[in-house]
């Protein structure tokens, strides 16, 4: 499934074993940040407990970004789900660091230690 949030970001979904792993290509930011908001809470809602969301192709997240992931990943929790982060560039990561985000939501180096949380 395709979902284009104007030009800046888009996101697919994919199901491995039993987790759904979103992939997101370019910005995070204020004017896309509701678009993914929209696309990930259904998913939970239909049943996913399991979340991995691949920063491999993620140039920019801003504050408004990192406010969806929280809610995702606190909607997540509440549900008994686990969420995790990976593949983030050494930029993008930094700003997760500095907030703080990294210790509240996991962060690996790949794709398949993320699958295995």
């Amino acid at each position: 499934m395709n979902i284009t949030g104007g030009d800046t970001m888009d996101v697919t979904f994919e199901t491995i074993n039993e987790a759904t792993v979103v992939v997101i290509t370019g910005r995070i930011d204020s004017a896309t940040s509701k678009d993914l908001e929209t696309k990930l809470i259904p998913i939970i809602n239909s049943g996913t407990r399991k979340l991995v969301v691949d920063f491999a192709k993620v140039d920019f997240i801003s504050s408004a970004g990192l406010r969806i992931l929280l809610i995702v990943a606190k909607k997540l929790k509440q549900a008994n789900g686990k969420m995790a982060l990976c593949c983030l560039k050494d930029t993008i990561k930094e700003v997760f660091d500095i907030s703080g985000f990294s210790s509240i939501i996991p962060v690996f180096p790949t794709r398949d230690e993320a699958l295995l949380l």
